[in-house]
């Protein structure tokens, strides 16, 4: 008599012994003849048993260790039309995706609906320990009657709800890939990095979920996201959800003239720059043009000017008098409105915190020190921050409405997330307002140009099916909540 094929989870990876009969399940699997069994991709999961199922071959399933989960939220309000469209997206397409939506657009109270819809134990990973502490804090007020646990900044815990970095995520991927059902990746344009994509690869979670605001990875991995996750299943801009989810808001530019004595400076590393460009045949607009152009600059003394002389001019353009005078005007002219200001180094953060004595953030501000200046910033006794890099993604930003952007790199996914610092919805008479300050006929002006392109949104047609839970039930189509109005959106929401 035949033994029970008998399928397990090893270390990220499944076996599957002794072979069964059938054709279906094998597309999916390796010999190893090290242990002289059949290997499968742990991500596989879903797929090998489907295969196995349609072929009508009983298996001992041995592999799967996650768990259904009794969710009752505490933490109930009518959600948003957009957070009931991308659940619904997110259910036709069988339960994995990518839901792209603007920061302040409610993300995380929409992957609480998605872990109601599918309630199985949830492993949550995040790019920072301070969105590992904000995501807890939700859960643990949406359900209290579950353990939800930490991964990382000295917590390593085991719950059926698991918040982790992706640090510690990537590190504990094969011991974690069983444990989970559903996974939800915030900020997932951080998922297809060589450390980090274990932690979907390893999985054998059937239920996945990608949240970000801006998916694009300058490598180009992000198409990686529809093998690791599922595609993009919804996607709105902050153009598409201003003055219904989001605040109304506007972005103004304004050009600043360089002095006579930055001008004839800026002009001179510029030419000195291009003249070395020129004799290597190197053109910065191409695909590889920076990356040939940093080559060349590590192999003679000339490029080795030439790439201080590109640094020189890029760093008149950034911190010109005329953008610090500008800044002046507009503090004046907004005070006391909270308002954050962005620039690209750390040197312009310091500089203007000390010239216009405004509280300053960067990487090396200590957790409590940015907790203390954010809450100040929060109950108005600070009107103002300036800031670089940290606050673009991972940071529980207070309400602002103004926004100014001193400098800053050609990057959309960045410009998106500074934009997103002022969208949060308070007052109804709110208009948030984005400066953008550029250096006039500098490459500021095409940095900006390139920044402000947004890419195009993949709507692709999903069909509505049923997705095995691989523990005996079909999970049904959720009753997808209502959608609150959105000229009337209910008080005191959490993102």
């Amino acid at each position: 008599m035949a033994r029970t094929p008998i399928l397990k989870f090893d270390r990220g990876t499944l076996t599957l012994h002794p072979p069964p009969r059938g054709r279906a399940w094998f597309e999916y699997a390796t010999w190893d003849d090290r242990i002289e069994r059949f290997r499968i991709p742990a991500h596989q999961y879903d797929n090998l048993v489907n295969a196995l199922k349609t072929d009508a071959i009983a298996f001992d399933n041995q592999a799967q260790q996650f768990q259904p989960l009794e969710l009752n939220p505490q933490l109930v309000m009518t959600p948003y039309a957009h957070q009931t469209a991308a659940l619904q997206a997110w259910v036709n397409a069988k339960w994995r995706g990518v839901v792209v939506l603007p920061t302040a657009a409610g993300k995380t109270y929409l992957a609480q609906l998605a872990m109601e819809a599918v309630p199985r134990s949830a492993l949550i990973t995040v790019p920072t320990l301070d969105l590992m502490h904000q995501w807890y804090a939700h859960l643990e007020a949406a359900f209290p009657g579950v353990e939800v646990g930490l991964l990382g900044g000295g917590s390593r815990d085991r719950s059926p709800i698991l918040v982790a970095t992706y640090d510690s995520a990537a590190i504990h991927a094969e011991s974690l890939g069983n444990q989970y059902g559903l996974l939800i990746c915030d900020e997932c344009r951080h998922l297809p990095s060589d450390f980090n994509r274990v932690i979907a690869e390893y999985a054998i979670a059937p239920y996945r979920l990608g949240l970000t605001a801006t998916p694009d990875r300058a490598d180009g991995r992000h198409s990686d996201l529809a093998t690791l996750l599922g595609p993009v299943v919804y996607h709105k801009t902050p153009e598409e959800l201003s003055g219904h989810t989001l605040a109304p808001y506007r972005v103004e530019q304004i050009k600043v003239s360089l002095s006579e004595a930055e001008r004839d400076r800026y002009e001179s590393r510029i030419q000195q720059r291009n003249q070395f460009l020129q004799q290597k045949n190197i053109w910065l607009s191409s695909a590889q043009g920076w990356q040939r152009f940093v080559q060349a600059s590590a192999r003679s003394q000339a490029g080795r000017r030439a790439m201080l002389a590109h640094r020189e001019a890029k760093a008149i353009a950034l911190g010109t008098e005329g953008k610090l005078a500008v800044l002046e005007a507009l503090l004046a002219q907004h005070f006391p409105n909270r308002t954050l200001i962005f620039t690209n180094d750390n040197a312009t953060v310091y500089r203007i915190s000390q010239d216009f004595l405004i509280p300053a953030i960067t990487h090396q501000t200590a957790v409590k020190e940015r907790h203390q200046v954010l809450q100040a910033f929060k109950d108005g006794t600070y009107p103002a921050l300036v800031v670089s890099h940290v606050l673009n993604e991972g940071v529980d930003v207070p309400e602002a409405g103004i926004a100014i952007l001193l400098s800053g790199s050609g990057s959309t996914r960045e410009y998106i997330q500074r934009l997103g610092r002022i969208l949060r919805k308070g007052h109804r008479d709110k208009q948030a307002i984005l400066y953008e300050v550029i250096a006039e006929a500098t490459t500021e002006e095409q940095v900006s140009r390139r920044r402000r392109q947004r890419p195009k949104p993949d709507r692709r047609n999903t069909q509505l099916s049923l997705v095995p839970t691989y523990d005996g039930a079909e999970i049904e189509t959720p009753s997808v909540p209502q959608a609150a109005e959105d000229k009337a959106p209910p008080k005191n929401r959490p993102d």
